[in-house]
C-alpha cells in the first residue's frame, strides 16, 4: 500500500520484478510456439500461443513474434496497474506515455515527453492532485502561467492536445467520468506568417553559399521545398541520373530522449505524400554530379579516415560524416548574419520555393505535390495569402463582368 501527501492511498503498483512479462520458445510438432507468463488480477498466469512458424529456419522471426506478444501484454498490464482512485495524475501520465509510446513516431514521442517533463509534470506535483480530483480551473491555471510567460497560443494548444490524450484514455479506462480537458476552452490558433526569400533575393543567397559547407543543404531546399529532415534523408541511391529524378523516401532527424539529443535515421516519412518522387531540374543535377565527384576525391584522398558509415548519402561534411540537423538551421542563421542577409529560418527556404511557384502561375495542386503535403487544405492554409496571381486573375474576371 502507497500512500501520498494528500491521504489518498493505493495498493495496484507492484515491484518492477512481480510485474514483469516472462516468456520463452518451446516446439511442438515441428512449430515454433510461445508461452508467456503475466499478472492479471494480482495472480501469475501463463499463456500459450502458436506463432505457426516452422521451426526450420524460423528462429529469428519466432523470437520477434514472442517479443511482440510480451510488449503486448506489457501495455495491458501497465494500464491495469493504474486502477484505483489514489494515483497522482502525474503518474498516471507517466504511465500513459509508456502504453503510447509504441505507436507513436519517435520524433512525436520525444516531443510529448518534451512537454510533459517542462511544465505538465512540474506543474501538477505542485498541486499534488489524483486523476480523479482534476478539474478543469488546475487545467487552465496551467494554461494561464504559459501564456503569461510571453508564448503564443500555439504553445498551449500543444499542452492542451497531450493533457486532452492522456485523460481520454482514463474515461475510455472507466478511471473517471468525464474528462476534464473538454470543459477547457481550447484558445485560437495563432497564424504563423513566415518570412521568406523573393526569387532574386535567393539567387544573391545560392550564389553567396556556393563555397559554404552547406550549400548542397540550401540548394535542394529552395529548388525542391524539402523539409531538413527530408534533405539530410536524400541518398544517392534515390538519385536516377539516366531517368533525371530524385525520389524522396528517407529520413534524417533528432529527438531528445531522457534528456539526450539524438540523431536517427528512418524511412518513415511525416504522411504517404511525403513519399515522391519529382523531376530532377538541370542546375541541380550538375551541382549534384560535381558534389558526387568531389566526395569520390576525398575518399580517395582520407582513405581510412573518411567515414564509411554514410557513403550513400548526399549531405555529408568533408569528412563524411553526416550533417546534424541542428548544425544545419545554426550554421544556416549564422550564415545569413555574417553576410548580412535577411534572417529567416532554414525551413522557410520551403515557403520561399511555394511563393516562387505560385508566381510563376503553377496551381496550388501542383505546389501540394511538390512540396509533399497530405491534402489540398494544407497548402491553400499556408499560401493563399501570397497567391497574389489568383487575385489577379479574379479581379479581371470581375472586371470583365461588371464592365461588360
Amino acid at each position: 500500500m502507497v500512500t501520498y501527501p494528500n491521504g489518498l492511498a493505493y495498493g495496484v503498483f507492484r515491484r518492477k520484478e512481480d510485474a514483469m512479462i516472462k516468456g520463452n520458445l518451446y516446439e511442438r510438432n515441428g512449430i515454433y510456439y510461445a508461452v508467456i507468463s503475466y499478472y492479471e488480477d494480482g495472480k501469475r498466469k501463463q499463456k500459450s500461443v502458436s506463432t505457426k512458424l516452422p521451426v526450420k529456419g524460423n528462429k529469428r522471426k519466432a523470437i520477434e513474434f514472442l517479443e511482440n506478444l510480451k510488449q503486448e501484454y506489457e501495455k495491458k498490464e501497465q494500464m491495469e496497474n493504474l486502477e484505483g482512485d489514489g494515483i497522482l495524475f502525474v503518474d498516471f501520465m507517466g504511465e500513459w506515455f509508456k502504453t503510447i509510446r509504441p505507436t507513436i513516431e519517435r520524433a512525436t514521442y520525444g516531443s510529448y515527453e518534451q512537454l510533459y517533463k517542462s511544465r505538465i509534470k512540474p506543474h501538477f506535483e505542485k498541486l499534488n492532485l489524483a486523476l480523479s480530483e482534476i478539474k478543469p480551473q488546475h487545467i487552465q491555471m496551467l494554461y494561464d502561467e504559459i501564456l503569461s510567460e510571453g508564448c503564443v497560443t500555439n504553445t498551449v494548444i500543444h499542452y492542451h492536445a497531450i493533457i486532452r490524450k492522456a485523460l481520454a484514455c482514463a474515461v475510455k479506462m472507466q478511471l473517471i467520468p468525464s474528462n476534464p480537458a473538454d470543459l477547457v476552452t481550447r484558445p485560437k490558433k495563432n497564424r504563423y506568417i513566415a518570412k521568406y526569400y523573393m526569387k532574386e533575393e535567393t539567387a544573391v543567397l545560392l550564389e553567396m553559399a556556393r563555397d559554404d559547407p552547406i550549400y548542397i543543404p540550401i540548394l535542394l531546399a529552395a529548388y525542391y521545398g524539402l523539409r531538413r529532415s527530408e534533405v539530410l534523408g536524400l541518398r544517392w541511391s534515390a538519385g536516377d541520373f539516366e531517368k533525371k529524378t530524385l525520389t524522396v523516401n528517407h529520413k534524417v532527424a533528432q529527438v531528445r530522449e531522457e534528456g539526450k539529443l539524438i540523431v536517427y535515421a528512418e524511412d518513415k516519412l511525416k504522411t504517404k505524400t511525403s513519399y515522391r518522387t519529382l523531376p530532377l531540374v538541370p542546375f541541380v543535377e550538375g551541382e549534384l554530379l560535381k558534389l558526387k565527384q568531389w566526395q569520390e576525391e576525398r575518399r580517395r584522398v582520407f582513405g581510412k579516415s573518411y567515414s564509411r558509415e554514410y557513403l550513400d548519402y548526399i549531405c555529408v561534411n568533408g569528412q563524411g560524416e553526416l550533417f546534424k540537423p541542428n548544425y544545419i538551421s545554426g550554421h544556416f542563421r549564422w550564415f545569413l548574419e555574417k553576410h548580412g542577409l535577411k534572417v529567416i529560418r532554414y525551413h522557410d527556404l520551403r515557403h520561399g520555393c511555394a511563393s516562387m511557384l505560385l508566381a510563376e502561375g503553377v496551381p496550388m495542386k501542383a505546389i501540394q505535390e511538390w512540396l509533399g503535403h497530405s491534402n489540398f487544405s494544407t497548402t491553400a492554409d499556408i499560401y493563399s495569402h501570397i497567391d497574389f496571381s489568383a487575385k489577379l486573375q479574379s479581379a479581371e474576371a470581375i472586371g470583365k463582368a461588371l464592365s461588360g
